[in-house]
């Protein structure tokens, strides 16, 4: 239900094409939720069918037509109940972490080196994207908005922190 209830939302801040969809995804949640286009082209098929989006098409001057994509009452209704619905229990799955914890049976310094350096590139690319995005303070929404990216940015500094601290005591 996550992904939908994120598409419901990112829907309810204006209507989208799948392709904007995608874009304002990258841009917005990518730092706690990934999700492809494919899998964000099939669920908003199934959010169509189930109700709670409806498409209208726009034409275009030599373009293709847009399907834009909005909320329907029940699509808004279905958003505010999973605002309103308990937090499940999350169980974090970190491959990254999974190979750390074995990697040490190939006694292999080398090996470990090489995949703290990758963690380590991949995170200082993450943070750059987002440092790079917008935050906005107008109103609560977008203040709350902000929050989640800063989260965001500073799970990622501690990250590289911790992996400093790791490779100085290797």
């Amino acid at each position: 239900m996550a992904l939908d209830a994120l598409i419901l939302g990112l829907l309810d801040l204006r209507p989208m094409t799948g392709y904007d969809l995608k874009k304002t995804f990258d841009g917005t949640v990518a730092h706690f939720w990934s999700a492809d286009q494919s899998q964000i082209y099939r669920t908003l098929a199934r959010l169509e069918q189930d109700g709670l989006v409806d498409v209208r098409v726009v034409a275009q001057a030599g373009k293709p037509d847009r399907r834009e994509h909005r909320l329907t009452d029940d699509g808004r209704a279905r958003l505010t109940e999973w605002l309103r619905s308990p937090l499940p229990d999350e169980k974090p799955r970190e491959p990254f972490l999974g190979r750390l914890f074995f990697v040490g049976r190939e006694d292999d310094p080398e090996l470990v080196r090489a995949l703290l350096a990758e963690r380590r590139d991949a995170a200082r690319r993450l943070l750059a994207t987002l440092e790079s995005l917008p935050t906005v303070d107008s109103d609560l929404a977008a203040r709350l908005r902000s929050a989640t990216l800063r989260k965001g940015i500073l799970e990622v500094q501690a990250e590289l922190t911790w992996l400093d601290e790791l490779e100085a005591a290797l």
